[in-house]
């Protein structure tokens, strides 16, 4: 049984310890928060044995083998980088990281303890769903490109518009919709067609300075890749990758709940349409099934690759930030 730290206590922690519920291959055990009475309230509703709020105390002390890091964004790195160092595996949510430099450090520090995990808490690219259009676009004859769009409205944004500034909306904070659901949409593009030789990116600043919305290009040599992703407005449109006339039809780029491929002739079939009790369950078995026996060549695999892809994640989102000329505070490149 795998024991889990974590840090933050807001609903996406909640899911993940839902998800790992469900998982039953990991115990809750250690609960970090600045609050002592939010960290308590946490741990007595999911069952975890202790209770931390100086971060050092939690790594240093903390019956846990594998942290779940999800603070706001700009503090991934400070605590991430706290955790290798203790032996810790860290499963940090994404994007994980706001700088190339952050995850060069990362990696290198991962390389001098060969024995901690690291693990980017994508959840789109883990669901049987998302496998599916890896295959069925390995089939398809020609690939003319695609485009994702993930955009929900988020309640924060009601906050913003009555004058204050909630982290996720927060330059301080490394907020904005392209660090939040556009890390989805990247993830999709990567993942599916690799690097692009090129990236543009074009934003809707709100108030706070941040990006509310936006429309990210990804060029590749023989086609192009359009990225549609907003936390302030609600879209219903499909995402699409394009054959020849064929296609490939994906309910949500972030949710993933149902894939369609639409032939010649305007043919339906179905090739995905896996809803799962948790959306963070499939991620959290992945992660459990690599932890667990890291030496099985699979998922040795596995793990190389999603540790790759985290890198060209974080260099697409980067690289698409700076043609924006979207800075963090306190940010140092």
């Amino acid at each position: 049984m795998i024991k889990l730290g974590i840090i933050g206590t807001n609903w996406i922690t909640q899911q993940f310890v839902d998800a790992i519920k469900l998982s039953r291959k990991f115990e809750l055990t250690s609960v970090y928060s600045r609050h002592d009475e939010t960290a308590k309230k946490f741990a007595v509703k999911n069952g975890a044995q202790e209770t931390f709020t100086d971060l050092e105390q939690f790594f240093a002390k903390g019956q846990f083998d594998t942290v779940y890091i999800a603070s706001p964004n700009s503090l991934h790195f400070e605590q991430a980088e706290l955790a290798i160092r203790h032996g810790k595996n860290v499963i940090v949510e994404k994007p994980a990281f706001s700088t190339q430099k952050q995850m060069t450090k990362i990696q290198k520090l991962l390389d001098d303890n060969p024995k901690v995990l690291y693990f980017e808490a994508a959840r789109n690219i883990h669901t049987e769903n998302f496998h599916a259009i890896e295959k069925k676009l390995g089939q398809l004859k020609t690939v003319q490109g695609a485009e994702f769009t993930y955009s929900k409205y988020s309640s924060r944004y009601d906050l913003v518009l009555d004058g204050e500034e909630p982290n996720v909306f927060s330059l301080k904070y490394a907020g904005g919709a392209l660090q939040d659901l556009g890390v989805y949409t990247v993830y999709d593009a990567v993942a599916l067609f690799g690097m692009p030789e090129e990236t543009a990116y074009f934003p809707q600043l709100i108030r706070t300075g941040v990006d509310g919305k936006g429309t990210a290009i990804l060029r590749y040599p023989e086609y192009n890749v359009t990225l549609n992703f907003s936390k302030i407005t609600n879209s219903h449109m499909t995402s699409e990758i394009y054959g020849l006339k064929d296609l490939i039809e994906i309910d949500d780029a972030g949710e993933i709940n149902a894939v369609i491929y639409i032939d010649d002739d305007r043919n339906k079939q179905v090739i995905g349409n896996t809803i799962d009790e948790n959306p963070m369950l499939p991620e959290a078995d992945d992660f459990a099934r690599v932890i667990n026996d890291p030496q099985k060549p699979q998922n040795q695999k596995d793990y190389n690759y999603w540790r790759q892809l985290s890198v060209y994640v974080n260099k697409v989102i980067y690289n698409l930030r700076q043609d924006a000329h979207i800075s963090f505070v306190g940010e140092k490149k």
